[in-house]
């Protein structure tokens, strides 16, 4: 049994990532073990048969399958952001502005970047349902430069990779949107040196091996190689 938490993730991954973001912040070391999803090791199959990421397997043998589990396991053991009291609102609303953005957002999102999977879903409508919610967003940001308030939040670290996700679907026609403080927003999470020490390209974990110690002490460079 590793003597820090194993931490199953894929770089690109929005849910893997977000898990990322708040063990980073909150000085949480664990060893990441980057999957590449269409050769899943049999490490992750064994630790979760869900088979996705991120998974965390602590010290004890508990897994945490679910990344807003993992999210505030972390934070709560450590929140020198205060990610867990938005300046602005109650942690059950921000759970439920977060609750609107892996449910109806994702499904929408889904949808648009990946048409050829959902042939019986209307993408016209899909993309339709994303842009008021982001719209919604855009509107909270009125005032405010965070979703909840004045600084940022669980809510903001949590979402933020899923807009990444769909202003990536095409650059141009999000560039073009009039939502300034939503594109401000994530160009500021993009830009900030959180985003960048969890996004290092590290080699596939091969099964048998130990993994990297995450998040690499700042000042040095993490392995790299991969995708």
């Amino acid at each position: 049994m590793s003597a820090l938490p194993v931490l199953y993730s894929f770089r690109r991954c929005p849910y893997a990532m977000r898990a990322r973001l708040a063990l980073a912040v909150s000085g949480q070391a664990c060893e990441l073990r980057e999957v590449v999803l269409r050769a899943k090791p049999q490490g992750l199959l064994q630790a979760s048969p869900k088979a996705t990421v991120p998974v965390l397997v602590l010290p004890d043998g508990q897994v945490l399958e679910q990344s807003l589990d993992i999210m505030r396991w972390a934070l709560a053991r450590n929140d020198p952001a205060g990610w867990l009291t938005p300046s602005h609102g109650t942690e059950a609303a921000m759970l439920a502005l977060i609750a609107e953005c892996d449910g109806p957002f994702k499904q929408a999102l889904d949808r648009c970047k990946y048409p050829s999977r959902y042939p019986e879903a209307d993408a016209v409508q899909a993309h339709a349902q994303a842009v008021e919610w982001l719209q919604g967003l855009e509107a909270r940001l009125a005032g405010q430069p965070f979703l909840l308030g004045d600084h940022a939040a669980l809510a903001d670290m949590a979402i933020a990779p899923f807009v990444r996700q769909f202003a990536g679907i095409d650059a141009d026609w999000w560039a073009a949107q009039t939502w300034p403080r939503l594109q401000a927003w994530l160009v500021q999470w993009q830009a900030g040196t959180l985003f960048e020490r969890v996004m290092p390209k590290l080699p596939a974990w091969v099964d048998g091996t130990k993994g990297v110690v995450f998040p690499h002490p700042e000042g040095t460079e993490p392995p790299t190689g991969g995708a």
